[in-house]
Parts: structure tokens; C-alpha cells; sequence
């Protein structure tokens, strides 16, 4: 035993790798923290991908359990998986993040090995157990089992004091995929990247997503052809639809966009080329909880295509409105912000505050100060300083 404490950063799908990465590399910094990456094969390849994008790779790679398609049998087959390498060798802590079947297993396992549990990205909530489903479910079952919570914001602090959790274990952060975000966007794109090359760098640009899971079916329809509707009225601007991995729901999306020809579907992107693409973008429209944040770390407006959201500190600066999945609203809500003075010629500074609502560029730092705090080898560090 080499006096170093092993700790387990559980990550599932390309959301987890994003936000986790900057914590794993300030944790490779300490001269205590001997951080291993586990990998549960809940995104398989993209998370690989992910993570080099920061330089990193995974320790221990797990295979996606059989009928990873049911939440249920993803969620048992994740919880076995992890159950095991947590014990084999003994991790000393386990850090999982926001509300996948991949940090429930992770925070459950640890939790049933009497491993400390660290949740980065704790107290969000939408107040709708269903919506967004599971996640909500996920996260709120979390909260009972983990010992230190790193909420983002003071409003997510205020939801786990008002579950009663103890105020003295919860941190105020910020949120890493702010960390994750700028510094993925300052990245020098690869020479002869194809999606840069065809989208080029002066029109408009829009970046739109839909995956969520209450919204596959139908909804994800009334979101392609909303999009299609203005891609017709705005020919100027260029749309790159970031298409998600799973088939089903990327057929429903882009079945009212092909021949369009200021429409891109260029399939999934690597994160550093949306986190290019996005710092250029004069409108996001997407049902991603993650994209309200990275958006908001360029003070980019969002229309958010669900009908409740947890990131409410988007909504409360203006930087961020929810327009549902109707066609004609997505359509009147995106015109409103076309109209909005030099939103089209890229000189708009708009209504929307300079300062981030979900943080600084610091969380991952406070994430490891704060492990470090758990463990007895630094003061417990102060929270994020001037966030409501």
C-alpha cells in the first residue's frame, strides 16, 4: 500500500466522460489520489473517443450488459459489473455524475461495498419524479446514498438541504462541463476536418440536438420539421444537426431535413468539434440538460425543447427559455430571437448577462480539493465565491 487513496470515477456515456474528465485531471495532480477510470460500456466507443480528447483513457473497460435497450436490465447489469471491480482491488471512494443508469449502478455499488459515495453534479431537479425520465428517479436516489454532494449551483444546494441532507456535506462547485467546455473549444481543429470544411465560418449557425427519452417518437418529428420550416425561411444560416448514436432516434429527426441545403447531419461529432461549433453558434436548439449549460459558458441563447427543465438558473438569466416540442412554437421562438438586432450578422450582444450562471472554469479543482477534504488531506475548500 503505497499511502495513495484509489478512487473510482465511474463513467458511462459521453455526458459523464465530458464532465469527469477535468476532475480526473486535477486529480492526477495530487500526490494522494490515485484516480482509476472505469468504464461501464453504457456508450461503448464514444466514450473512448470522448476521453481522448482529453488526453485520457480508461483503466478498466466493462462490457455493455445484454439488453442495454431496457433501462431495467441496463441498470442490474451495470450494478453487477461494478459491484465487482469496486471490491477487486479496494476502491477508497467512488465518484459518479448527474443521473445515468451508469452513476445510479455506481453510486449503489459503492454504497452496498460501504465505499464512500462523491456526486458530482448533485441537487438537480426538475420536482416531476417522471420527467425527465429516469433521470430524475436516478438522481434523487443518489442523493440517499452518497456521502459528499458537489452541487453546481446554490439552487441545486437548496433542493438536497430541502430533502434534508446535511448542509455539511454538500460543496458548491460550479459545473465541470463548464471546465470541459472552454478548454475543449480552444482545442486547433484537425487539419482537413471535413464537417469545418463543408459548414465553412461565415453564415449563422445553429446547433440543434434532440435524444431525450420522452421525447422519442413524435416529439423528436415535430422537432425536425421545425427545424426544416427554418431552414426554408432562413436560408442564411446553417444548421448542423448533432445527430444522437442510437439509430431510432436519429431517423426520427432527420427524416424532415434531408436535400436541405443549409441543413448538415453529419452524424455524431467529436466533442472538440462541437465545442467549436457551439462557441460560434448564435442559437442552440436542443432537449440536452448538458448543452443548457455549455451554451450558457458563451453566453449563447438556448430554446430548450422539453416541457420542464432542472437547469433553472438558464431560464432565471434569460439565457435559456423551454418551448416544448410543438412545431409552431419552436418556429415562433426561434423567429423571436432571429429578429433580435445583429442575431444574424454576429454582432449581437443581446439581453443575456456576461457572467455564467453555472460557474467559473473551477469546478473540477473544487471536486478534487473536496475528495481531499473527504479523505483528511486538505481543508474543506470554500464555495464557489458570488453564485446565487
Amino acid at each position: 500500500m503505497n499511502g495513495r487513496r484509489r478512487i473510482a470515477i465511474v463513467v458511462g456515456t459521453r455526458p459523464e466522460a465530458v464532465k469527469l474528465a477535468p476532475v480526473v485531471q486535477e486529480l492526477n495532480r495530487r500526490s494522494w489520489a490515485e484516480p482509476v477510470l472505469v468504464a461501464t460500456g453504457q456508450h461503448g466507443e464514444v466514450v473512448r473517443d470522448t476521453l481522448s480528447c482529453f488526453g485520457l483513457c480508461a483503466q478498466v473497460e466493462l462490457t455493455a450488459p445484454p439488453g442495454a435497450d431496457s433501462v431495467t436490465e441496463l441498470t442490474a447489469g451495470l450494478l453487477s459489473g461494478l459491484g465487482e471491480r469496486l471490491r477487486a482491488p479496494a476502491a477508497h471512494a467512488v465518484v459518479v455524475q448527474g443521473d445515468t443508469a451508469s452513476a445510479l449502478a455506481g453510486a449503489m455499488a459503492g454504497f452496498y461495498s460501504s465505499i464512500p459515495v462523491v456526486h458530482v453534479e448533485a441537487g438537480l431537479r426538475s420536482g416531476d419524479l417522471r420527467n425527465p425520465f429516469p433521470e430524475e428517479a436516478n438522481r434523487r436516489m443518489i442523493a440517499e446514498v452518497s456521502d459528499l454532494h458537489l452541487a453546481p449551483t446554490r439552487a441545486a444546494r437548496r433542493n438536497l438541504v430541502a430533502e434534508g441532507v446535511a448542509a455539511g456535506r454538500i460543496l458548491v462547485t460550479g459545473n465541470t462541463v463548464i471546465d470541459a467546455v472552454v478548454a475543449a473549444s480552444r482545442r486547433p481543429p484537425a487539419a482537413g476536418d471535413p464537417l469545418l470544411h463543408r459548414i465553412g465560418n461565415s453564415a449563422p449557425l445553429v446547433l440543434v440536438t434532440a435524444h431525450r427519452r420522452e421525447n422519442w417518437g413524435a416529439p423528436i418529428r415535430r422537432i425536425g420539421r421545425a427545424v426544416a420550416s427554418l431552414s426554408h425561411q432562413y436560408p442564411e444560416v446553417t444548421f448542423v444537426v448533432a445527430a444522437h448514436m442510437n439509430p431510432l432516434v436519429r431517423t426520427a429527426i432527420e427524416e424532415s431535413l434531408h436535400d436541405r441545403p443549409n441543413v448538415h447531419l453529419p452524424g455524431p461529432i467529436p466533442y472538440d468539434a462541437f465545442a467549436r461549433l457551439l462557441a460560434r453558434s448564435v442559437l442552440a436548439i436542443t432537449d440536452s440538460g448538458g448543452i443548457q449549460e455549455e451554451a450558457a459558458a458563451f453566453g449563447i441563447p438556448v430554446l430548450v425543447t422539453r416541457d420542464n427543465t432542472e437547469r433553472t438558473e438558464g431560464i432565471d438569466s434569460g439565457l435559456a427559455r423551454l418551448v416544448g416540442t410543438q412545431e409552431s412554437e419552436i418556429v415562433a421562438a426561434a423567429e423571436k430571437e432571429f429578429v433580435r438586432e445583429g442575431a444574424l450578422s454576429g454582432t449581437a450582444n443581446g439581453p443575456y448577462p456576461r457572467r455564467n450562471p453555472y460557474g467559473d472554469g473551477r469546478a473540477a479543482r473544487r471536486c478534487a480539493a473536496a475528495c481531499g477534504w473527504l479523505f483528511g488531506h486538505s481543508p474543506r475548500p470554500s464555495d464557489i465565491p458570488g453564485e446565487r
